[in-house]
């Protein structure tokens, strides 16, 4: 994992965690508006993370096909 990846994960986790807590003073207090950027807000970290999982199985698939295609040529 390299800086970016970490500093991405991070911010995603900062999000999320501003995102729960402005839900829940929206909640608290009756203000519909910070409750609902606090829902976006874990929605937009729910989705960034479901999008790197994404692009890591996507890594992987490319890694098993070009060691699989390196071993063809091989034969």
């Amino acid at each position: 994992m390299n800086m970016k990846d970490l500093k991405d994960k991070m911010e995603n986790a900062k999000d999320k965690i501003e995102g729960g807590l402005n839900e829940t003073a929206g909640k608290i207090t009756g203000n519909k508006q910070l409750e609902l950027k606090g829902k976006l807000q874990g929605s937009k970290a729910d989705l960034e993370k479901k999008m790197d999982i994404k692009d890591n199985i996507n890594d992987i698939k490319e890694n098993i096909a070009d060691k699989i295609i390196k071993k063809m040529d091989k034969k």
